[in-house]
């Protein structure tokens, strides 16, 4: 199984808008995310240089479903 790393928050934010979820703007220097019928908001962190780490993906994806 291949690991990840190294995604950068431009393909993450591509990957959810692809899934059904909405850009709702963007403060400071993180975009949040909504998505009909999910309570949740989902909020990603988008830092000039950086990389998303496998941990918030996964608690994104998590309180994606």
């Amino acid at each position: 199984m291949a690991t990840l790393h190294n995604i950068k928050p431009e393909n993450v934010l591509r990957v959810f808008e692809r899934t059904g979820w909405i850009n709702k703007g963007q403060r400071g220097s993180h975009v949040k995310l909504i998505k009909p019928g999910n309570p949740n908001i989902l909020s990603i962190p988008v830092h000039k240089g950086k990389a998303i780490k496998i941990g918030l993906l996964k608690d994104q994806t998590r309180k994606s479903r």
